[in-house]
């Protein structure tokens, strides 16, 4: 074989070899690319998903700010029957202590047949000032 035979062999195994170092290289390239594009597919469901959750977190605060003023109006309005609750309370207090009251109950129980320890034991009143009450008001009849 002479140099010139040695020669156009060695340049054709040269390009042999960068041919396939060619070849090499695209598939390597279509490898990229394909995983490119899956890193962006995947990047945009990504950035849909942090869509959607921003958006049902802005709703879940914006229910929560509601539930909040709704609270706020349940409690001003408990307040507000619990201060007039305890108003009427204080009148029924009144009223169960009045001496006028007492005595209609001491009267009204006595004529029902209840006993004068049963009185003073409801009115809160002691035995002395139950018969007390019952004579004044056999004193009125």
């Amino acid at each position: 074989m002479s140099i010139d035979a040695w020669f156009i062999s060695l340049l054709t195994l040269s390009e042999f070899v960068i041919l396939v170092f060619l070849i090499l290289f695209f598939v390597r390239l279509r490898k990229s690319e394909d995983l490119l594009n899956k890193l962006q597919t995947d990047q945009s469901s990504l950035l849909k998903k942090i869509d959607l959750n921003s958006r049902i977190e802005e709703e879940l605060v914006a229910s929560f700010r509601q539930r909040q003023a709704e609270l706020a109006e349940l409690d001003q309005r408990l307040e507000e029957r619990r201060d007039r609750l305890l108003e009427i309370l204080k009148q029924a207090e009144e009223f169960c202590r009045s001496p006028q009251f007492l005595r209609q109950i001491i009267v009204s129980g006595h004529r029902r047949g209840q006993s004068i320890p049963t009185l003073a034991k409801a009115t809160g009143l002691s035995r002395d000032e139950v018969e007390l009450i019952l004579e004044q008001a056999r004193g009125e009849l």
